[in-house]
């Protein structure tokens, strides 16, 4: 695998992990849901959350959606490195 490709790659990995932890970590206050921000994020994070949220049991109040995203995230970046590597 080319070393640039894997790095944007994995460069577009890290920005999707800080979307999810962005949207993660505004739904606990109470913000505007009109805001750019929370639209955007909404918008680029909602196709991931949204398969995981549906396989996982009901928590209650708590979405687990988010870590188990970022997770999976994060193995996609260490299958990528190894590819790269060899």
């Amino acid at each position: 695998m080319n070393d640039t490709v894997a790095s944007l790659f994995i460069l577009f990995l890290w920005l999707l992990i800080l979307a999810v932890f962005l949207r993660s970590l505004l739904s606990w206050f109470p913000i505007n849901q009109d805001n750019e921000l929370s639209r955007l994020l909404y918008r680029v994070t909602e196709p991931l959350l949204e398969p995981v949220r549906r396989m996982l049991p009901r928590t209650g109040m708590i979405d687990f959606s988010g870590m188990v995203v970022i997770i999976l995230l994060y193995v996609m970046m260490e299958v990528v490195r190894r590819a790269a590597a060899q």
